[in-house]
């Protein structure tokens, strides 16, 4: 079907409800993302793991995630969009049963690897589905829906899997946070194959697999080491791996070339590796994405490792961090494409000054820790991410031609879930070697975690200071093409 042909063709009349199954299904990816964070010290303790695999619990995920967006995104355009949804709706929800059923930490781990890939092959079909069966007169109320469940994700991950941990349904422990997905996943199977139009797909496309391959190669053997190399003294194959993956990744890039040159289809596309403007912004965009993952694994860590909060009282210590986002998703929909410089530094700034408070604070405790003193920081940071995000896609999109506009969206969204694993590796770096050697030294847990989660969020100090300096590196001011949406940016808490 003709994109004219399909303008013209009347709307689809279960459009609302094919737009209900599709959102449920984003909703639960984007509020898994929030909701691991707080069962971390539950997992750390009945699964007896090393401070790695607790990094890999969350790495996993997000690296897998980032991996596989652009492929199956190609793919979805090959065998169909629903039908990848679809399938990416089971593979999710089977790997979500697996996650709960981990008798231990090396198959949760695994199992989490699956979920990121069942993730990645669902997220880049929400949006394209709901772009054609929509006609253009409703796309921007159909969109505002996805950016409001995006937000609310946010704010009800952290709560809801405090009060699932806390409830120990059936004897359960950590597991319902994953457990949980299974039946509403079985449930947006049956509906969706029921109420979503079939989109075609077109046989004739390709996929890069050796891009794949190379890029997949590159990033894992630049992250893996981060994440395990302290564990193992930092040998030399650590550095080894990195100096490898880092080749990996010029492999790509000259693949990637090649590709273009004889006219094939590409990973991601040789035009935008090429433009300076574009990877000044996705280089952006890894820094600024690397900045908040991390830090609530870390903050998770010492509420409930290091002074024996509740997984609720955790999360709900976190909520006002998804708050602020929220709220700065309200905020940010009035200026539309305006000021994107300086509302990028003003994120910049909020979020420096807020986690600076945050380290403040917790640098100057000594046996207690009250939850309010936690509130004002977080939702200055929360405030400044939200506008952060929505502000950056935008001006890194902008200098994208309209052609390129749906592959440029999903290579940022590849490499803010880049930034994500390496963000983790490298604050869990900081904060399990500052814990290991306060512990080594005598000192007691509440001073060892205190200590060690002051330190680690100097990291998100320094990324996010580097942001605020950044945002005026880019061009002046430009029309935002009109491609494919940005999806709505899950965030950490």
């Amino acid at each position: 079907m003709s994109a004219a042909h399909a303008e013209a063709a009347p709307p689809d009349p279960r459009r609302w409800l094919s737009l209900a199954i599709l959102l449920i299904a984003n909703f639960m990816n984007l509020i898994d993302v929030t909701i691991v964070n707080v069962a971390l010290p539950s997992m750390r303790e009945n699964l007896g793991a090393t401070d790695s695999q607790i990094e890999w619990v969350i790495a996993a995920y997000v690296l897998a995630f980032a991996l596989g967006l652009l492929p199956f995104g190609r793919l979805g355009d090959i065998v169909g969009r629903t039908h990848m949804f679809l399938w990416g709706v089971g593979a999710f929800t089977l790997a979500s049963a697996l996650c709960g059923m981990a008798p231990s930490i090396e198959l949760l781990i695994g199992a989490r690897v699956l979920q990121g890939l069942g993730g990645a092959m669902m997220t880049p079909q929400v949006l394209a589905i709901a772009t054609v069966t929509f006609p253009p007169q409703e796309r921007g109320q159909a969109f505002s829906l996805f950016g409001l469940s995006a937000g609310l994700a946010s704010v009800c991950g952290p709560i809801l899997g405090g009060v699932l941990i806390d409830a120990h349904l059936f004897g359960l422990d950590w597991q319902p946070i994953f457990l949980v997905n299974v039946p509403i996943g079985i449930a947006a199977i049956i509906a969706g194959w029921l109420l979503i139009a079939r989109l075609p797909g077109h046989p004739d496309l390709k996929n890069d697999y050796v891009g794949i391959g190379l890029f997949g190669l590159g990033i894992v053997s630049v992250v893996f080491p981060i994440v395990e190399g302290r564990a193992y003294g930092w040998p030399l194959w650590a550095f080894g791996m990195i100096a490898f993956g880092i080749i990996m990744l010029g492999a790509f890039y000259l693949w990637q070339g090649r590709r273009a040159a004889a006219g094939e289809p590409q990973l991601l596309n040789h035009d935008l590796l090429r433009s300076k403007d574009f990877m000044f912004g996705a280089f952006v965009v890894t820094v600024f994405a690397s900045g908040i993952p991390g830090m609530f694994m870390v903050i998770s860590l010492l509420l409930q490792a290091g002074f024996d909060f509740s997984p609720l009282e955790s999360g709900l210590t976190n909520t006002p961090f998804s708050v602020g986002v929220l709220i700065a998703s309200f905020i940010a929909g009035r200026f539309g494409s305006h000021y994107l410089r300086s509302r990028l530094a003003g994120a910049g700034a909020l979020l420096t000054f807020g986690i600076a408070w945050l380290h403040f604070i917790i640098a100057g405790v000594t046996d207690t820790i009250d939850h309010w003193w936690f509130l004002p920081p977080l939702l200055i940071a929360g405030i400044g991410l939200g506008l952060g995000f929505s502000s950056l896609f935008q001006l890194v999109l902008r200098s994208v031609p309209p052609r390129d506009a749906g592959a440029g969206s999903g290579a940022l969204q590849a490499f803010q879930q880049v930034g994500g694993a390496l963000g983790i590796a490298l604050m869990g770096e900081i904060f399990f070697t500052h814990l290991g050697n306060s512990f080594a030294t005598g000192a007691g847990p509440h001073a060892a975690f205190a200590d060690s989660a002051a330190l680690a969020l100097w990291y998100q100090v320094v990324v996010f200071g580097l942001v605020l300096v950044l945002a005026f590196f880019f061009k002046g001011a430009g029309n935002q093409p009109q491609g494919r949406p940005v999806a709505p940016v899950p965030v950490e808490a």
